[in-house]
Formats: structure tokens, sequence, C-alpha cells
């Protein structure tokens, strides 16, 4: 169960650092910060959830708040996928890093948030 828990907690920690690092060069912002709210919102949760959750409960709030996060994270990329050529005039434009970390950072914030409404709180 401890190790379980700590891979928990790495993979959250994981998501919230790629999170930070694309927010910073995204041009698409304001989603990238609420997913960063919603991921933030969630680890705090689970936390708060761990010590008053009853033996047996799943830890849906913290679930529902990463797969949020995840989306946003899918939205934000999606919508600077289609807008970049617009942004970036010229025939030679690239993404760059920002854009491959919110990618990967998206099936991460989703598979945490299902491993988080799937899991069950023990002794």
């Amino acid at each position: 169960m401890l190790l379980l828990l700590l891979g928990i907690i790495i993979l959250h920690v994981v998501v919230l650092v790629l999170l930070f690092v694309s927010t910073i060069v995204s041009s698409v912002q304001a989603t990238m910060i609420l997913s960063i709210i919603f991921s933030v919102l969630s680890l705090f949760l689970f936390f708060c959830q761990l010590f008053t959750l009853t033996k047996g409960g799943r830890f849906y709030i913290t679930g529902i708040f990463q797969i949020l996060a995840g989306l946003c994270v899918m939205s934000a990329a999606s919508i600077f996928t289609v807008r970049h050529p617009e942004w970036q005039p010229g025939p030679d434009y690239t993404y760059g890093f920002a854009y491959i970390l919110a990618w990967v950072a998206f099936p991460l914030a989703l598979l945490s948030g299902m491993i988080y409404v799937i899991l069950r709180k023990r002794e």
C-alpha cells in the first residue's frame, strides 16, 4: 500500500512539473493555468481525503479534479495545434518543447485521475 501511495505521489508530481514547464512557454496560458490549479487542488484533496476518508472509500473528488486537469491540458494543446500556424507565420515554424510536454502531461494526468477513482483507502 505504501508503495502504491508513493507511486501515485510521484506520478502526480511529474504531471505538475510537466504542466509548470509547459505553461511558461505556451501561448494558451489560461487553460494551462486552469489545469495547474485543478492538479494542485486534486493533490491537496488527496492528502485531505487520505486522513478523513473512511476505510474502503474511494477518492472520487480527487480523481474528478485530476481528470479535469487532464482535459484542460488536452484542450489547450489542441487549440495550440490548430492555431499555431496563425500565431507563428512563416514556412519554418516549430512547436517547441512546451508543446510536447503538454501532450505528455495529458495522458499522465488522465491516468492518475483514473487511478484515484479506482483506488480504495485501506487501513
